[in-house]
């Protein structure tokens, strides 16, 4: 039914369905998210599926199966798995979820943020952040009193 389950050719630039059907690039076009970030996308067709029996599982479509893929997003995707599997990304991954539930454990505990004071996403944002700013005035404040602003869980980068 997804992508992930098709067979891509690089060569033809098109994808095999569970049928053995091809599935070709018909258009492209540009995307606009929410946020105003724009994508190409890549919409790639069956020929035919008229009386195929994997059509249930493939599309809920009337027509024919259609994928839309967005080529640049897929190898930043791809770019990212690579880094997140590499030793470091490794170390990183372990770190950030320690920090984070950490993170989560003071602003409820020790700030006693039981629920947000305010209404709205703008103002809960707004509360959040000022929250945030107030846990890294902390968290720095507390490694200047312990003279440990030179020390790092893992080696910086040079770039």
């Amino acid at each position: 039914k997804y992508r992930e389950n098709m067979a891509y050719d690089k060569s033809t630039d098109t994808y095999t369905c569970a049928n053995n059907q091809q599935l070709y690039v018909t258009r492209n076009y540009t995307r606009t998210s929410q946020t105003g970030y724009q994508s190409q996308v890549t919409v790639y067709e069956c020929e035919d599926c008229t009386g195929c029996p994997l059509k249930e599982k493939c599309t809920k479509a009337k027509g024919n199966r259609q994928l839309h893929v967005a080529k640049e997003f897929l190898a930043y995707r791809e770019t990212a798995q690579e880094n997140i599997l590499t030793e470091a990304g490794t170390l990183y991954r372990m770190n950030r979820s320690i920090q984070v539930e950490g993170t989560f454990g003071v602003l409820k505990e020790d700030y006693q943020l039981k629920k947000f004071r305010t209404r709205g996403t703008g103002n809960v944002r707004n509360e959040l952040l000022i929250l945030a700013f107030g846990y890294n005035l902390n968290k720095i404040h507390t490694k200047i009193q312990a003279d440990r602003l030179d020390h790092y869980y893992h080696p910086l980068k040079t770039a």
